[in-house]
Parts: structure tokens; sequence; C-alpha cells
């Protein structure tokens, strides 16, 4: 199961984003998403665990407060697939 975790503080790094969601069950990833350019984080992220846990770490961290900012997690949509316009 694919999470989005919105409203991260700039402070979060893949690591401490890991070791967050590790507290309700097994990471497969974790990845803050960064800007191209300047390298800076864009203040979310997603995070892959089994269902089970996804769904547990759903009902623990949405809403939970981290360095003053109150997350937002939730399941991930898939991106729609982009079509080539020439």
């Amino acid at each position: 199961m694919k999470l989005y975790v919105g409203n991260l503080p700039w402070s979060v790094t893949d690591q401490s984003l890991s070791e967050l969601f590790s507290t309700h069950g097994t990471v497969e990833s974790a990845a803050v998403v960064t800007d191209r350019e300047t390298g800076r984080s864009r203040g979310f992220g997603f995070v892959e665990m089994d269902a089970a846990s996804g769904r547990r770490a759903i009902e623990e961290l949405n809403g939970h407060q981290l360095e003053s900012r109150e997350l937002k997690v939730n399941e991930a949509n898939d991106r729609p697939k982009r079509s080539a316009n020439y």
C-alpha cells in the first residue's frame, strides 16, 4: 500500500519519515519529495507498507502533530498516465 504524507515539516528526511512509520509496521520505502532545482523538501512524501500496516498508520498518524504541523496521511492515488501530445 502506498501512502501519501502531506504537511511535512521542512526538516523531515527520508530516514526520519521511515522511522516515524516503522512504529506501525514494516516500511518498504519512504521518500520525501524534493524540488528538482533547489533540492529542498516540497512538504510531502510517500511511504510504502503492507496493507494492514498502512491502514493502521493512516488511523494513527493522520492528524498527528510533528514539529507543530498536523500531518495529512491517506492512501496515495496513482498518478494518471500522461499522453504524449506533440
